[in-house]
């Protein structure tokens, strides 16, 4: 970052009042009888529905549109273990995100609690509070433990973003680059470079579609993961190979898709060279990726490439994900997040990218004329507003049809990127019909 953008963003979150979060009031406060209904006496009534039934709370308080964006900040964005306080622009960040894109409520909540068992319990303690709880930068392993002893504990969807929010945007663009590249999913071979949570969460969410586990190779900082290690954890014990192969140089040799989640300027271009014909790279290092789309265009003028950056084509972003997981969730308000929600938000999201973008979306990116399915447009635009309809829509299906919702499908959602592209159609129609 330049020193002028530095001094930008202090300025940013400094004035004219520190943080990017503030409560608003949704009710009026103007009379004595507003303020009676508000607290005493009048708030008994919700009280004594709610203690009769602990489904009231949705009806009666801000839990049905509430997230918990909950932290202990040992694994913040690229910068790692700065603790919970330092963690807090980062969390009401994400807040703003829910908000903006979902319409969701956030409280953010940084734990002081290295210990996963003292998180998992605090978390547990104040899960009453929320409708759903987004885990946020907490370092691996424990990221895997701690989430699935909340999912176990609580009756409310709980969700790592770092780990699924990755893994469902990873596949849904491997899968559309996959269709253009003209590959299978049953033939490509895949080198995954990166063992934290957004590494084994993508890779475990493309064996959940079809790929085999003897077509990944899996590459952390020792290089390949194979059976002959002993430093493994169980979670990356699950991918190791029986090979011997050792680095990443053996590992590309052959390789049609490779996925970065792991540093900047690891891949260099004679490994691309060595890559099977029409290679798939997803360089998604922030902000720098393993390899520069340059360099790697200037080595493959066949391939397909994505990086987690907005300033180049086909960017791999979570906001593309996360906010519409919970605003189907919450919807329907189901229990937790399955996987058949996260295949159903992949499915959602590849086939939004197919249909035609909106005039909105051009404008906003400054395209004069279209943008359509292509190598350098793989994935939807984080400014589309048909995410919202379209992925809220099949994720809060698929909770329904696996029997985790405690509502009714809402039956007002689109229920295809067909759909709501023709409703956004009509209405730019009707807009510039009254102008």
């Amino acid at each position: 970052m330049t020193n002028d953008l530095k001094k930008a963003a202090l300025e940013y979150h400094a004035l004219p009042t520190p943080g990017k979060l503030c409560i608003a009031l949704t009710k009026p406060t103007e009379t004595q009888k507003d303020l009676a209904l508000a607290y005493t006496p009048g708030v008994a009534e919700p009280v004594r529905a709610i203690k009769a039934d602990p489904n009231e709370a949705f009806r009666y308080t801000l839990k049905s549109n509430l997230v918990g964006v909950i932290t202990n900040g040992t694994a913040v964005l690229g910068l790692g273990d700065v603790g919970p306080l330092a963690a807090k622009p980062v969390m009401e960040g994400k807040a703003v995100l829910f908000k903006r894109f979902a319409n969701l409520d956030v409280f953010d909540i940084e734990i002081e609690a290295s210990d996963p068992q003292t998180f998992v319990n605090t978390v547990a303690n104040i899960s009453p509070t929320f409708g759903g709880i987004n885990l946020e930068d907490i370092k691996g392993p424990q990221c895997f433990e701690i989430e699935q002893a909340l999912i176990e504990r609580l009756d409310i969807p709980v969700f790592h973003d770092d780990q699924h929010g990755t893994a469902i945007i990873v596949v849904a663009g491997l899968l559309n680059a996959i269709e253009l590249q003209e590959k299978s999913l049953e033939d490509i071979k895949v080198v995954c470079l990166g063992a934290g949570a957004a590494g084994i969460a993508s890779m475990r969410l493309l064996m959940a579609i079809g790929l085999r586990r003897d077509q990944i190779t899996m590459v952390d900082r020792t290089g390949i993961i194979h059976t002959g290690r002993t430093d493994l954890n169980t979670h990356k014990f699950a991918f190791a190979a029986q090979t011997d192969k050792r680095t990443l140089e053996e590992a590309m040799i052959g390789a049609d898709v490779i996925v970065g989640v792991s540093g900047p300027n690891l891949i260099t271009a004679q490994m691309l060279k060595t890559m099977a014909p029409y290679p798939i790279v997803f360089a998604l290092s922030n902000p720098d990726p393993e390899i520069e789309p340059k360099i790697a265009h200037e080595a493959r003028s066949d391939l397909l490439m994505a990086t987690g950056r907005s300033d180049y084509p086909n960017q791999v972003n979570n906001v593309l994900c996360f906010p519409y997981i919970f605003r189907g969730a919450l919807d329907v308000r189901a229990s937790r997040i399955n996987q058949e929600m996260m295949i159903a938000a992949v499915n959602a999201i590849r086939s939004l990218a197919k249909e035609p973008v909106p005039e909105v979306v051009l404008k906003g990116y400054n395209v004069c004329g279209t943008m359509s399915f292509g190598k350098d447009y793989i994935l939807p635009k984080p400014t589309d507003p048909r995410l919202l309809p379209v992925v809220s829509a099949a994720v809060a299906k698929a909770a329904v049809e696996t029997g985790v919702a405690r509502i009714p499908y809402p039956q007002n959602y689109p229920l295809s990127p067909m759909e709501a592209s023709a409703k956004m159609s009509t209405r730019v129609l009707e807009e510039e019909a009254s102008l």
